[in-house]
């Protein structure tokens, strides 16, 4: 099926309420941290080093965050589109993607395509756009209707699924006039939310298994042990960004608002008071090993100030964003004539496979930590420019 843009609902995420001016200043953290990793890297199929070029969601990411700078300067977006084409052949095939894999990371990328479409019209992007809402249509569920967050993991769905499908949903939905794919994203979000919530806390573990057979899992609730920071900062990016595109008729707007500020709520109780900064397992600061992670504690400063900049939550947690920003900055940032570097960002993480990850405390804090990993800078960059720092 080809799909026709709906003109009339292109949301020009650009002009939005973050977005750096032309007259935009070099010592913005967003100018700055980008300038080095494009200094530091001319493809960011190379980025920080990677061995093997991926269709990647952390590092289209990435690109998506620099592309953002495009209204300051044009290098800004030719070097996200730069990346996406190296992949999008002019049949709109994608090289290194199998949909076979079903595997939800994959559609994260694709938020470009839609950019790319809408910037220059090119149908290779609109075949392309197609072939990621095949893999949704036909992406294994739970019995209760949850994605599976990849095929090799079977009745499981991850918080870090919600980012890598749901804005896409959204993005595709408004822009495409496609609305069915709204109702998808909404329950997505109130499913995993509902089975992976902790009442007491409010904080939401990291997974979720059905059939609550996986080692890692509670054997009577089928919920992950711990309250993985990038999880939930997966989960809150995700809501500030869907509902940019959500109508504000659709019967599950209220819903996934109180969500959000239950989610934010929740995330704000768990901020260490010293520092200003969250612990890589949440609800753990005081205990041995636990550390101070960079890439929650950005994903949560560039939800919660996207979502008080759209009045989505109270202009309190602007502020909070604010505060929080800095204290990355004098925590995690070093610079030197070499550029930015972003410390303390927990590497690859996740939950069972091979070698089988249990998903324990001891898992979590020891997983090896990272400098300039794009999980981490992708968001300090969309914080930035949402706090115009």
């Amino acid at each position: 099926m080809k799909y026709v843009l709906y003109t009339s609902l292109i949301l020009l995420i650009s002009c939005s309420s973050g977005s750096v001016p032309r007259d935009g200043k070099a010592d913005l953290w967003s100018i700055k941290t980008a300038n080095s990793v494009m200094a530091h890297n001319d493809s960011l199929m190379f980025y920080n080093g990677v061995k093997k070029i991926k269709w990647q969601y952390d590092i289209a990411m990435l690109g998506m965050a620099i592309d953002k700078l495009g209204g300051y300067d044009r290098k800004y977006s030719r070097y996200m589109e730069d990346y996406i084409n190296y992949f999008i052949r002019d049949d709109g095939t994608i090289l290194k993607y199998k949909m076979s894999d079903y595997n939800l990371d994959n559609i994260n990328p694709a938020k470009n395509l839609i950019t790319l479409y809408k910037r220059t019209g090119n149908e290779k992007y609109n075949h392309a756009i197609e072939v990621f809402i095949d893999q949704l249509i036909n992406q294994p569920t739970t019995p209760q209707g949850g994605f599976w967050h990849k095929k090799i993991y079977p009745d499981q769905m991850w918080l870090d699924g919600i980012y890598m499908s749901s804005p896409y949903m959204a993005q595709f939905a408004a822009e495409f006039n496609q609305p069915e794919w709204f109702d998808t994203l909404s329950y997505q979000i109130r499913l995993i939310y509902s089975k992976t919530r902790d009442p007491e806390t409010g904080l939401l573990y990291h997974a979720w298994d059905e059939s609550k057979t996986e080692k890692w899992c509670n054997p009577e609730t089928g919920q992950s042990t711990q309250f993985w920071g990038r999880g939930m900062g997966w989960f809150l990016m995700a809501l500030a960004d869907d509902l940019d595109y959500l109508p504000e008729d659709h019967p599950d707007r209220d819903t996934l608002l109180q969500i959000l500020r239950n989610t934010a709520d929740a995330v704000l109780k768990v901020r260490d008071p010293e520092t200003k900064l969250w612990y890589q397992v949440l609800d753990q600061g005081g205990r041995e090993g636990n550390y101070l992670e960079a890439s929650a504690s950005a994903m949560f400063v560039y939800a919660m100030a996207r979502a008080a900049n759209k009045n989505y939550l109270g202009k309190k947690y602007g502020q909070i964003a604010r505060e929080s920003f800095r204290a990355i900055v004098d925590n995690f940032i070093q610079q030197s004539q070499d550029g930015v570097i972003m410390t303390h960002i927990c590497g690859p993480c996740g939950l069972g496979g091979k070698p089988y990850r249990n998903g324990s405390y001891d898992y979590y804090v020891n997983v090896e930590q990272v400098n300039n990993d794009p999980k981490g800078v992708a968001p300090f960059i969309m914080a930035a420019i949402e706090l115009r720092l």
